[in-house]
């Protein structure tokens, strides 16, 4: 029996979302910032969410513990932009390959109907084959590629953009 449990962020889920994606800035390209985060730092980041709105943050709880987390955030500045949002996931480490990614992401999906958000947008920074498998089974479809968009780990990346309709 799965004992994952998804629900919203609360203030004490911080310090793991910001270990999670702490250990993606330090190892891995599939976040183009470069330097870690303190948790304070963060707390602007966090107050964007909203339990009933478009911006909404999810974790992924298991065994008493955060160990993914997936949102929905504002795709771009300007309010025309308002019925669109980005999306992303991230999981521990220790727990990928076990469907929490899918499972957090449905839910968010579920939680933007009747939100007015008419579409999602990701992007991925590849070569990242479980996230683009991840993403087309969720029904997001490939929309473009940005080609030598970042620098990291002294080399070029490429992000392919995905879209689904809510």
């Amino acid at each position: 029996m799965d004992d994952t449990i998804i629900r919203h962020c609360a203030p004490g889920d911080y310090d793991a979302i910001v270990r999670i994606y702490n250990h993606y800035i330090e190892n891995s390209p599939a976040t183009f910032d470069t330097a870690p985060f303190a948790v304070g730092e963060r707390v602007p980041w966090f107050a964007q969410f909203d339990e009933a709105g478009p911006h909404q943050l999810l974790v992924a709880e298991r065994d008493g513990g955060v160990v993914a987390y997936s949102c929905s955030t504002r795709f771009k500045d300007r309010p025309a932009y308002d019925i669109s949002v980005e999306t992303t996931v991230y999981v521990a480490p220790d727990a990928t390959g076990r469907g929490i990614g899918t499972r957090l992401y449905t839910e968010l999906f579920d939680r933007l109907t009747g939100t007015g958000i008419h579409g999602a947008y990701a992007g991925v920074t590849v070569p990242n084959d479980a996230s683009v498998r991840l993403h087309r089974s969720l029904g997001f479809r490939e929309i473009g590629v940005y080609e030598e968009v970042g620098w990291k780990f002294d080399r070029y990346w490429n992000v392919v953009w995905f879209e689904k309709r809510i």
